[in-house]
């Protein structure tokens, strides 16, 4: 082949990966699936092809299949730290974990200051309950985030807190705050003179109940000097939580009685009490697994009588309840919930709350109301580990029922058989 014509197969081969890219950014997954392997075709060693080809096949949940493409990309590119971390990734979603960790190191050991490698395998080692080394790889988050900025006084990294002033800041999303506010009592028994947390005003009534918090900053521009900042998602670190050790003094969140009195009057008096939330975040990676599609998937458990059913599904998602409500009658308060406060006074009012992966699980765990998570087959939370039916941040309240296989259908039999051996004791 002259040089013209590889120059020249070259240029082409470059403006099919540029059209892939651009049909990927306007939605058109099958165009550029097309023009990558049309690359391909010609040119079956273009590592940067197979790369783009298993980024998008990873997308559309063709784990098997991108996971071929990243290793036909490592062949090309074998020093490349993007594909590792890319390739070990997707080893995750095929739950071939040692690999996955192989590969996480590797990239590492190519390129040592990749925060996102690091924060994935923080991720994976928290997921294997290894805390110890985990917490420390999780810290790469606030390079991956970029949440925080800067603060005008130092960030707090385990210095002694006698007499000082700690501001403490949330990450993520609500459940996150939730879940890690239970380390404030802990750094006031290290003597802690005033602590500080920054929330949004919808968590506010909730938090106003934990024990040790000092002040809520809610309007940014009311923040004032304090002698240290944190992330409330680093106290693990800084405070060397390993599984056995995690805080679990439950309740760590309480109820004001106006506010139970308030809702106390909207709730049956009969049957069993079932709060029940299908969706979470929708902007969140995994939430078209972490999900249910549509509140009607829920209908089995309408099989079991003496169910009373209250919808906690905030958002436009409640309507769904509302297309139901003749094969699927339930109280829908979603519309009415104005905080966390509301949905806590409810919640401490039900005998059970069933849910996906959203921050409603860490409300129920945090008042110590039994809650039923139901959770995904790929891409699970670290904090939920890999296997088990228990949460060690919830020891005794928290059901965990994880899909066998992709879909809802299989688990959600078994909540309903569950939810019947629950009415068949009480009978």
């Amino acid at each position: 082949m002259n040089r013209k014509t590889l120059a020249d197969r070259e240029h082409t081969d470059h403006q099919l990966i540029e059209s892939a890219s651009r049909a990927w950014q306007q939605g058109d997954l099958t165009k550029a699936e097309h023009a990558y392997r049309g690359v391909l075709e010609r040119d079956d060693c273009n590592g940067l092809a197979h790369n783009n080809l298993a980024n998008l096949l990873r997308q559309c949940g063709r784990f098997s299949e991108a996971e071929a493409h990243y290793g036909r990309a490592l062949e090309q590119m074998p020093d490349s730290a993007e594909i590792r971390n890319n390739r070990a990734g997707t080893l995750e979603r095929l739950h071939h974990y040692e690999q996955a960790e192989i590969e996480y190191r590797r990239a590492l050991e190519l390129k040592p200051d990749f925060a996102e490698a690091r924060f994935n395998l923080g991720m994976l080692l928290l997921s294997a309950g290894r805390y110890t080394e985990g917490w420390q790889y999780y810290e790469a988050r606030s390079e991956v985030f970029g949440e925080h900025g800067q603060l005008p006084f130092p960030q707090w990294n385990g210095e002694d807190l006698k007499g000082k002033t700690l501001l403490l800041l949330p990450e993520q999303g609500y459940g996150d705050t939730i879940q890690f506010v239970r380390y404030v009592p802990l750094l006031k028994a290290r003597g802690a003179a005033k602590i500080s947390v920054i929330c949004k005003p919808v968590l506010a009534p909730l938090l106003r109940t934990v024990e040790g918090i000092d002040a809520l900053v809610t309007d940014p521009q009311a923040l004032h000097v304090h002698d240290y900042w944190a992330s409330l998602m680093s106290l693990p670190w800084r405070t060397g939580t390993t599984v056995e050790s995690i805080p679990a003094k439950i309740p760590y969140v309480g109820v004001f009685t106006n506010r139970l009195e308030m809702w106390r009057a909207r709730l049956p008096g009969d049957g069993l009490r079932v709060g029940l939330v299908w969706k979470g975040n929708a902007g969140h990676d995994n939430d078209a697994q972490r999900s249910l599609s549509h509140f009607s998937n829920l209908a089995p458990l309408w099989s079991v009588n003496g169910i009373r059913f209250i919808s906690l599904q905030v958002g436009d998602a409640e309507t769904q309840a509302d297309e139901c409500k003749m094969a699927q009658p339930a109280l829908c308060l979603g519309r009415e919930i104005r905080d966390f406060g509301d949905t806590a006074a409810i919640v401490a009012q039900l005998n059970l709350v069933i849910c996906v992966d959203t921050a409603i699980a860490h409300v129920a765990g945090a008042l110590g109301v039994a809650c039923w998570l139901m959770l995904p087959q790929t891409g699970v939370d670290w904090r939920w580990h890999r296997t088990g039916t228990g949460s060690p941040w919830y020891p005794n309240d928290m059901y965990l029922f994880r899909q066998r296989q992709a879909g809802w259908p299989a688990l959600i039999d078994e909540v309903k058989d569950a939810l019947a051996d629950i009415m068949r004791s009480a009978r």
